[in-house]
């Protein structure tokens, strides 16, 4: 911040004399030619020829008069490009983007969210999806990533002590390398995965995979689960390199070149959202009522 002084400098110089500048200041003269001294003693130079006929300026305080003007509008500039600045990150969200928590879908819904709250800014945080990026980001959330879209259950975000919100249930379907028989098929019914390797998350992951998982042991043993433990390129490149069948969701369709989505004849779902802060800031709550909004949801920040 630039010294106030410098204000004091410019009044007595336009006014000619201590008296004046503190008439139009609503200061004492003595505050005047106390300051102006200081001033004066600070940058080491005479600004002022004090004559019994008033003030005039030096060629040092000719030099330092324009330099002063100079001074205090670049610093009421700084002063507004700070708040500008401030404002812009306040209404920034920070977006997550990984393997399998893609910011595309985010990028689709812009729009209509930018309509409710046209003040929001976003920028996107790549991260690598590894165990401990995916624990330590969620339980982290709102300190260098705001918001994360992607799958969840109620265990998970326990586990992870964050908040979502639920946007729609998303079909549960599988992976298939597009080199596979089965890659040829629109739609697959659950008897197509008889004598099929099926990748399926460990259990305890979630209940919906649980549910998926029982009901296939129970009703289709034929089918031949291979637990993995967690979703990664290594996985998506398994499921290709070993022609298995892979449990996915529509969202990752963009992850693997040579893997293709495709629904399945089941009804098994799993909830899709915005995982957010137990403690969301004032910005990240408005944007969460506002995709709310546009989903015609309740949301409770």
């Amino acid at each position: 911040m630039y010294n106030h002084q410098l204000d004091t400098f410019i009044q007595v110089a336009d006014a000619g004399s201590f008296s004046k500048a503190a008439g139009s200041m609503y200061i004492s003269s003595t505050a005047v030619m106390k300051q102006i001294n200081l001033l004066e003693s600070s940058l080491e130079v005479q600004l002022f020829h004090r004559t019994p006929r008033g003030l005039t300026l030096t060629d040092a305080g000719k030099s330092y008069y324009q330099d002063a003007k100079y001074m205090i509008q670049y610093a009421k500039d700084a002063q507004v490009r700070a708040k500008n600045a401030m404002q812009s990150n306040e209404n920034t969200i920070r977006l997550g983007s990984s393997l399998i928590t893609p910011c595309q879908f985010l990028m689709e819904l812009w729009p209509r969210v930018h309509e409710v709250y046209p003040a929001l800014k976003f920028e996107i945080i790549n991260f690598e999806n590894t165990p401990e990026n995916a624990s330590g980001i969620l339980k982290n959330l709102g300190q260098d990533i705001d918001v994360v879209a992607g799958i969840f259950d109620e265990t998970m975000l326990a586990l992870r002590g964050c908040n979502a919100l639920e946007l729609l249930r998303v079909p549960i379907c599988l992976a298939v390398s597009i080199y596979h028989p089965l890659a040829q098929k629109k739609r697959l019914s659950v008897e197509d995965l008889h004598d099929q390797k099926l990748m399926l998350m460990k259990r305890n992951w979630s209940k919906y995979t649980d549910r998926l998982r029982d009901d296939l042991w129970e009703h289709h043993p034929e089918i031949q689960i291979e637990d993995f433990t967690f979703y990664n390129l290594e996985a998506f490149n398994r499921c290709e390199h070993e022609n298995a069948l892979l449990m996915a969701v529509p969202q990752w369709e963009n992850v693997h070149p040579l893997l293709k989505m495709i629904p399945v004849d089941w009804k098994h779902e799993i909830p899709f959202g915005l995982l957010y802060s137990h403690t969301p800031s004032k910005t990240v709550s408005n944007f969460v009522q506002a995709v709310a909004k546009v989903f015609d949801l309740a949301a409770e920040t």
